[in-house]
């Protein structure tokens, strides 16, 4: 899970503080040596630590604690907005040309996922209505251009490429007319990856910066490499004067280090952040969403977003009308699963719920294997079986067991609930009901 560790461990020195009546400068200091520690740990570059401490801990004896009814609360409230001020306090969107098109050059190091993110920005593009152009200017690993042409197609976007034979500089001036003919009002320009700062390849992507002058450069970082990421992005900064950065695989850095450094020592902003390996998985960069996250105060703003994004609002409507009139099916409840994975990874989805701190997960086991199963047993069951549960008799259960390659205790296990969850929904109806006619007759409940 995203911060897992630092979260873990600032929600465990902050919540001493939580209940507290009255502060000293004692128990600030107790409090910012653990949040200190933890920072440290998570890989945060130790001068922006050093800052950091430096400024909660001003704010924390001053004036506006110390004389609070909840000095506890003030303190977290603080935390939260300079880890907020910390990560660049508000959202840092693409700067579009006012004259089409927007050119956006990706670099990075080898590894990072580059071709993949220039995939993935440009099927977010897509979803504003932009029609981006990918460009294959990765003339020296092999396949690389075969892999973005695989991804192009994926997400819809059409790939320029002109083989590996040709300068890339040429090539990025190439699929700049194509675009400009062609209605692409975003050219995304995907450039070969480096196993170092390697100065022939740096050369070269200063020609192209040259050649075709983007709005955007781009630097692609895996989150998972920590403090090195800020190293890397200070050495692009110099070269090229990167415009914001993309941090990769940060579903699966539970530090955050590079996330909470870059902003404080290059100056540049985070602007996405890939959450996962699926190409619809890279969202935009919220400061203040993410401090919320890190602090256990959930992020319920991105928790809407990717719902209506991905909830399909006719399907809701026609599905509370199922319930309210009992007529809830296996096909409604198989259609609920699609939707609910289509959200994201699980442990995400509640990390997003404020008070739902990484302990709390931690012993929870959220395990997607046990919704894929279920999915298997529905879809194992005929159209009428679906519809009418009841009629699944012994024989009709080891069918569906052995088509879904599961057991008929599962199959048992999934009924068991299905009849539950009717129940539950049948007494909850009910009592909206109850509770409409008291109100009705003078029992204003609503």
């Amino acid at each position: 899970m995203v911060f897992e560790s630092l979260s873990e461990k600032l929600q465990n020195a902050l919540g001493k503080l939580r209940g507290k009546g009255k502060l000293s400068e004692k128990d600030v200091d107790m409090a910012m040596r653990e949040v200190r520690l933890a920072l440290l740990e998570a890989d945060v570059n130790f001068k922006v630590v050093k800052d950091f401490v430096k400024k909660v801990k001003e704010r924390a004896i001053g004036a506006e604690v110390m004389e609070s009814l909840t000095p506890g609360q003030q303190v977290i409230k603080i935390v939260n907005d300079e880890l907020t001020k910390l990560m660049g306090e508000k959202e840092a969107k693409i700067n579009f040309s006012p004259s089409p098109p927007t050119v956006i050059l990706m670099c990075g190091l080898q590894g990072a996922g580059k071709t993949t993110t220039s995939g993935k920005l440009a099927f977010n593009l897509k979803k504003q209505n932009k029609r981006p152009l990918l460009v294959a200017c990765d003339i020296y690993r092999p396949a690389a251009i075969k892999q973005l042409e695989v991804v192009g197609e994926k997400v819809g976007v059409p790939v320029y490429t002109m083989g590996n034979k040709v300068n890339p500089v040429d090539i990025a001036k190439a699929a700049l007319e194509h675009g400009k003919k062609h209605g692409n009002d975003v050219i995304i320009i995907d450039t070969a990856g480096r196993l170092h700062i390697d100065e022939e390849l740096m050369d070269e992507i200063e020609n192209i910066y040259s050649a075709v002058k983007p709005q955007e450069v781009l630097l692609v970082l895996d989150a998972m490499t920590g403090q090195d990421a800020v190293n890397v992005a200070e050495s692009f900064n110099e070269r090229l004067g990167i415009t914001g950065v993309i941090l990769t695989k940060l579903d699966g850095d539970a530090r955050g280090g590079a996330a909470l450094s870059l902003r404080a020592v290059t100056n540049k902003p985070i602007k996405f952040v890939g959450m996962g390996e699926k190409l619809d998985q890279l969202e935009p960069f919220h400061p203040d969403r993410m401090a919320s996250r890190i602090l256990g105060m959930g992020d319920v703003l991105s928790l809407i977003e990717k719902a209506q994004a991905n909830i399909d609002a006719k399907k809701a409507l026609e599905l509370e009308k199922k319930i309210r009139t009992q007529q809830f099916t296996f096909d409604d409840f198989l259609d609920q699963l699609e939707q609910m994975k289509s959200l994201g990874p699980l442990d995400q989805l509640l990390g997003m719920i404020p008070g739902v701190n990484s302990k709390a997960l931690k012993g929870l086991d959220v395990n997607e294997k046990d919704i894929n199963r279920i999915q298997a047993i529905i879809q194992s069951m005929t159209k009428k079986e679906r519809e009418n549960p009841d009629i699944i008799d012994s024989s009709r259960r080891k069918r569906i067991a052995r088509g879904s390659g599961t057991t008929v205790q599962d199959v048992n296990k999934l009924l068991k609930q299905f009849k539950e969850t009717k129940k539950m929904m049948k007494k909850f109806t009910d009592m909206e009901k109850t509770l409409k006619k008291r109100g009705k007759f003078g029992f204003p409940f609503f």
